[in-house]
């Protein structure tokens, strides 16, 4: 078990008033962390903290913030092991978190290098003797709120490109990961960004919404993160648009995987195998729809069915667990119900489906149809079902008949087709002959229609974290009317 405190200018430090949760694993119920659950008054510390280290922060040259990012690139790395020690508090595997170590660290260093990528123009003045600039500049605050299902990714990404853009940040653990979102904190404190650039604030699960209103409206934070669910994205939205924050919000999905007729299978199965079940399921980008030609659709469910036949889900430290837990026994609940819906209405279970506890066994469902809450509602698990059309323009309806927008991927031998079609589809992200999970820290990242808006990523995360300013020099007389 771990203490989980605050970080608060360069302090660890207790909640306010005292008072601590547990988070447990999700499968033995023991005890994993016991964190410090914030009080207003501690996101006011916070946020405090960050705005008084921001004018050394943001005056920095370029070559040392990027000195400093790296040195934190490294030390997260090095501490790949208490990352991975930290996995009981959401039950994934192990390899899961090495996974997530390996893209974060690097998600550090590509932010790095964007220090001296920041960049302004001259635009011609129609006044005689103007010099006129347009200039990015660091914004202030920047509130971070990650997740829990990729922790270590998506609690560096949070801060990563606001740090280098001159920003200071308070991040919001997720309830769920306290711990691994703390530990990057530490981290980053250890590489000597300075007191205050990185603060990290937990709290209860019951004061998230208080927590959150707070951090929002404080009129220091300039800039708003927020990587989860589509109905908290709303109302972080709708709170960031209330105090006129700009917001970046990567939310749910429902990602479609398109097996064109002429698609090679073998590697079609192993894309959707992967997309749909890595991590439980449990990942924004995770292929939840899969849209097969009719024509080949019977050998392509056959091949998946024996695949997904391999993949034991069951608790994380068993020898012979491929999958690990879900989150908790409510989301196997709420997924379980869904699975029976589908079946219920008609649709024909291929193999899974077994629920004991937060273990749900991979599920693969063919048959389903607009009826059936698996259609169009984001599982978040490990289910996913097969869909039925003839022909590249019934795949695409299908594709694009739904509210979410992030990730999709086409699978054809014919590449040129494949490309064509892959600009019809409404998401943000299309691979082709590639599965719908796929993150690389230089890409820009974000989703379209209930995904969210804006993208992470590098260049690409610049315009969201830097404020545009114009800015002139007058070099010499100038006339006025009056």
């Amino acid at each position: 078990m771990v203490e989980v405190s605050l970080l608060i200018g360069g302090a660890s430090r207790p909640a306010g008033d005292g008072r601590s949760y547990q988070r447990c694993h999700p499968v033995t119920g023991a005890v994993v962390s016991t964190v410090a659950a914030a009080t207003l008054d501690d996101a006011d510390a916070a946020v405090a903290a960050a705005q008084a280290a921001f004018p050394a922060w943001a005056a920095l040259p370029p070559g040392e913030r990027r000195r400093r990012l790296l040195a934190a690139a490294d030390g997260l790395a090095a501490r790949s092991g208490e990352f991975v020690a930290l996995a009981g508090e959401t039950g994934a595997m192990a390899n899961w978190y090495g996974f997530n170590v390996h893209l974060a660290a690097n998600m550090l260093r590509e932010a790095a290098a964007m220090t001296t990528q920041i960049q302004g123009e001259v635009i011609p003045s129609d006044v005689p003797g103007s010099f006129a600039m347009a200039l990015r500049q660091p914004c202030g605050v920047v509130l971070g709120i990650a997740p829990w299902n990729a922790p270590v990714i998506l609690g560096t990404r949070a801060l990563a490109m606001p740090l280098a853009c001159g920003n200071t940040v308070v991040l919001k653990a997720s309830e769920q990961s306290p711990g691994v979102h703390r530990l990057i904190g530490q981290v980053l404190q250890d590489a000597g960004l300075g007191d205050g650039v990185v603060n990290v604030v937990t709290n209860a699960p019951e004061d998230a919404p208080a927590i959150v209103e707070r951090l929002i409206a404080n009129p220091a934070v300039r800039r708003v993160n927020f990587t989860g669910s589509t109905r908290v994205g709303r109302i972080v939205g709708e709170l960031s648009a209330r105090h006129l924050k700009p917001a970046v919000l990567e939310l749910g999905g429902k990602a479609p995987l398109l097996v064109l007729e002429d698609a090679d299978l073998d590697a079609a199965v192993a894309a959707a195998a992967f997309g749909a079940y890595f991590n439980q399921g449990q990942i924004c980008m995770s292929t939840e729809r899969l849209l097969v030609d009719s024509r080949i659709a019977d050998a392509f469910v056959e091949r998946l069915a024996a695949k997904v036949r391999t993949l034991k889900a069951g608790d994380p430290s068993a020898a012979d667990s491929v999958l690990g837990s879900l989150i908790d026994a409510s989301a196997g609940t709420r997924i379980k119900a869904m699975i029976d819906d589908a079946v219920g209405k008609g649709a024909r279970l291929v193999c899974g489906g077994q629920l004991d506890g937060s273990i749900l066994q991979p599920t693969l469902l063919d048959g389903v149809t607009a009826e059936m809450q698996l259609y169009a509602e984001e599982s978040f698990g490990p289910v996913a079902v097969v869909i039925r059309a003839e022909g590249d323009e019934a795949l695409l309806r299908l594709a694009n008949d739904s509210e979410f927008g992030l990730s999709s991927a086409i699978f054809s031998r014919d590449t040129a087709r494949a490309l064509a079609l892959a600009q019809r589809v409404e998401s943000g992200i299309c691979h082709i002959n590639g599965p719908t999970v796929h993150d690389e820290a230089q890409m820009p990242f974000g989703g379209v229609k209930s995904s969210g808006y804006g993208s992470f990523g590098s260049r690409a995360s610049i315009d969201h974290f830097t404020q545009l300013r114009w800015v002139t020099l007058q070099t010499g007389p100038r006339h006025y009317p009056i």
